[in-house]
């Protein structure tokens, strides 16, 4: 059991400055640029494409930004449900290191990416379509910003979401330092709780006997039961159903639609983070639809080869 408290505090640990530097990038491009306006990378047309491609590197801090991006409004629910789905957090390099042929391991790592760059992609769009204007971005939460916005209420005057103040520079190692190190400190701290707790299932439970399990749900059940895997918000997830399908144990439809799942820290932090819970919601659920819906597909296309 101290094995699994060591390894939540290092996996955490190891993340926690990739935070200090996200926090501090995030209240940069919010104050100091105009690069989420309207039209801009993160919103803009091209967006969602980014926000795929942007997915595919095999780190879990990019879902976690886009996450954060999404709080602030600098992102749209489209945008941040392609980095979701394009997200794989440890799954493929796992992939890469497996006993499988090179050739084998090649190719599914490039058909895994090239579908996980198109889905995500194309459903990001698709949200951004169907979702309203105000729809699209959260609300914005109150944060504490260690009184940087009174001394400004007291003169009467309003900032704009993207305008640079005057307070703001006066207090610029509040807002771009020890503001960025708290945020940092509260999420890698629900972060270390969520790694332990399901540290502690996976050994109590033990990775051979979830592996045997996702070998026993069957063909047409494994994306249904393979993408509730993915849906658990530890690196773990992704590790376990890359291993299952190495071991010949799933098949590739069904490796295909827990890794679009497969979000990582991401959902976490956007359950934790944001309090549009309907909206939350909706992108949990598109999600698993999505995954479920491309693990049948790949399933079937398989049999009819």
């Amino acid at each position: 059991m101290w094995d699994v408290l060591l390894d939540a505090f290092l996996d955490t640990l190891k993340i926690f400055p990739f935070f200090v530097l996200l926090y501090i990038l995030i209240e940069v491009l919010e104050h100091r640029t105009k690069i989420g306006r309207p039209g801009g990378a993160l919103t803009g047309k091209w967006a969602p494409l980014i926000g795929s491609v942007t997915g595919l590197v095999p780190l879990c801090g990019f879902s976690v930004m886009s996450a954060k991006l999404y709080q602030k409004r600098l992102v749209t629910a489209g945008t941040l449900l392609a980095v979701f789905l394009s997200t794989s957090d440890e799954g493929l390099l796992v992939l890469l290191l497996s006993s499988l042929p090179w050739s084998v391991k090649a190719g599914s790592v490039l058909i895994f990416c090239a579908v996980k760059l198109a889905v995500g992609a194309a459903a990001g769009y698709a949200l951004d379509a169907l979702l309203s204007k105000d729809a699209k971005e959260p609300v914005r939460q109150p944060e504490f910003d260690y009184g940087v916005h009174e001394e400004h209420a007291e003169h009467g005057g309003e900032c704009g979401e993207l305008s640079v103040c005057e307070h703001k520079r006066e207090n610029a190692v509040d807002l771009y330092l020890l503001s960025p190190l708290v945020h940092a400190l509260q999420v890698s701290a629900a972060i270390f709780a969520v790694n332990f707790l399901f540290g502690v299932l996976f050994f109590l439970i033990g990775e051979d006997n979830v592996v045997e399990f996702l070998q026993g749900t069957g063909y047409w059940f494994q994306p249904l039961v393979v993408c509730l895997v993915g849906l658990v918000p530890n690196c773990a997830s992704s590790v376990v159903i890359v291993e299952t399908f190495a071991l010949g144990g799933i098949s590739f439809g069904a490796c295909l639609a827990g890794l679009l799942t497969c979000s990582g820290l991401g959902m976490l932090v956007l359950l934790r983070e944001v309090g549009a819970w309907k909206r939350n919601l909706v992108i949990l659920a598109a999600t698993y639809l999505i995954g479920v819906a491309v693990g049948y597909a790949a399933n079937l296309i398989a049999l009819l080869m």
